[in-house]
């Protein structure tokens, strides 16, 4: 770690050479802990300063760190605790109930005091008491020695996927050798520049791309600042106070921030920006090209997976060249689209994409081998991304295969209806899904939510869909939420949505 960088949370500044230092008396606790190879560092924590040192003293005893999504139930919490088998427990004081009814037996609870920019940001409660053995991590840290002798090889957090259907799978990777060449991700996230970098980091780290994005960040020494809960203007004064260079975001915060007034919009200076990145979901072309035009040309993008890295990118010169893209194969990658039959398809065909990213070390789901298989064709693997490559090398997606509707067998994608209605007027964002229809085995589903004061009629909605979807694609129900479920990440729960049409059924399609 970089002793000149530094870690800026509220008020708080802190050089990573201190981060470097707690990181390594996290280790030799751990240690005493009898944590090592192999074993597991569960993180129920937002983004924070513990986070950081926790990752990195894991990580020096060769044991995997786990961050959690802290908006976990506490069932899907001890699930994820038992699964991955972990041996500590780092929790912020505020989310204590969430894990303190499930923890497994023998596990060492270290508990960090919830900060003040995030008690404000969550309106956080910071009342409950530590469950019984529990130890406070600054305390605690502050009573190990720094650790003699860390492990060299380098690895990966576990990252749990949210998936649509059963419980979430634990993504564990090989370590990799302390000489291994960088990966893809070091020019898909812009930090081949040259220095200096100063990060702005909203996207929480349980999710595994901002997660290595904040790892590669301390790996190049960069200032990262962290926003303690995403709200687009205050992303604006942020950017312009602490000249921001680089940022992974995804496309939700665009729309958001798109929808600011104009007069707000210009109040600030974004002209420090060098390098924004995005993924995680489709991007809208209209939205990508009103963020160059605003932003300029450092809008770039990746497509990819936890389990099988980044394989394609783009920058803005390629998203205006090829509208709706996600981007042309990275080096030593691979991409392949192949129909049901197996059969491998050419440009323009759609089928399931397969993907291999060189360089990366291979993984497999905690306890669940036989699903890892089943995702396998050869050295490939495929997420049930569908889509197709262009005759330049171009992928576009057309959504995941199991989102897709089948209605009166005609395959119909939830993304492309969702493109037209963010283009409508006074629609804040939506979720389109199939649901039962005992005629057409699917009908599409759209729940949308409204702008501030905007009238939406579902029969106007209907005819103006009417003047860019085919009539099969116009959705036969729609409903309005005030607040779409939501990861803190701003990614809408459409599961949440989906199944209580389908609970009688014992089926999601």
């Amino acid at each position: 770690m970089s002793g000149a960088a530094r870690l800026i949370a509220g008020e708080r500044v802190v050089g990573f050479d201190q981060v470097g230092e707690n990181s390594e008396r996290a280790a030799s606790g751990f240690r005493g802990l009898g944590i090592g190879e192999g074993d597991c560092v569960a993180l129920f924590l937002r983004n924070d300063v513990a986070f950081f040192e926790a990752t990195q003293g894991a990580l020096l005893v060769g044991a995997y760190p786990v961050p959690m999504n802290w908006h976990s139930t506490p069932d899907e919490a001890g699930y994820i605790l038992n699964d991955c088998q972990a041996k500590a427990l780092l929790v912020h004081r505020d989310l204590l109930p969430q894990v303190a009814p499930v923890l497994p037996a023998g596990i060492t609870v270290l508990v960090v005091e919830t900060p003040a920019e995030i008690e404000r940001a969550y309106r956080a409660d910071i009342s409950p008491a530590n469950p019984p053995g529990a130890h406070d991590w600054h305390a605690w840290l502050a009573r190990q020695p720094r650790i003699d002798n860390p492990v060299q090889a380098t690895r990966a957090a576990v990252i749990y996927t949210s998936g649509t259907t059963g419980r979430p799978k634990g993504v564990k990777r090989q370590a990799a050798a302390p000489d291994a060449p960088p990966t893809d991700a070091v020019f898909a996230y812009g930090f081949q520049e040259p220095p200096p970098f100063r990060v702005l980091m909203n996207g929480p780290m349980y999710h595994s791309a901002p997660n290595g994005y904040a790892r590669l960040a301390v790996q190049h020494g960069a200032d990262i600042v962290l926003q303690a809960r995403f709200d687009a203007e205050e992303m604006l004064a942020l950017i312009e106070r602490h000249r921001i260079t680089h940022m992974h975001i995804v496309p939700t915060m665009f729309v958001r921030l798109l929808r600011l007034p104009e007069a707000v919009r210009q109040r600030y200076d974004v002209s420090s920006l060098r390098f924004v990145v995005h993924g995680a979901a489709p991007c809208p072309p209209h939205v990508k090209r009103a963020m160059i035009d605003w932003w300029g040309p450092v809008i770039n993008e990746y497509y990819g997976s936890t389990e099988s890295g980044l394989a394609a990118w783009n920058n803005a010169e390629d998203a205006l060249l090829k509208p709706g893209t996600v981007g042309r194969r990275l080096p030593g990658a691979e991409i392949h689209v192949f129909a049901d039959d197996g059969t491998e398809l050419g440009p323009g065909e759609t089928g399931e994409i397969y993907l291999r990213c060189g360089g990366m070390p291979d993984f497999t789901y905690i306890g669940l081998e036989d699903k890892r298989a089943e995702i396998s064709r050869g050295e490939l693997i495929t997420l049930g991304d569908m889509g197709w490559l262009d005759e330049d090398g171009y992928l576009f997606l057309c959504d995941r295969k199991r989102d897709m509707i089948i209605s009166g067998g005609v395959n119909i994608y939830p993304a492309e209806i969702e493109a037209a209605l963010l283009a409508l007027e006074g629609i804040k964002d939506c979720a389109v899904f199939g649901i039962p229809d005992e005629e057409f085995g699917e009908a599409i589903c759209a729940y949308l939510e409204p702008m501030p004061g905007a009238d939406l009629q579902p029969g106007r909605i209907k005819e103006e869909l009417a003047g860019t979807l085919s009539r099969f694609k116009i959705p036969r129900h729609i409903e309005f939420a005030e607040h779409l479920p939501r990861e803190d990440s701003g990614k809408i729960f459409k599961r949440k949505l989906r199944e209580p049409y389908w609970a009688e059924y014992n089926r999601g399609v």
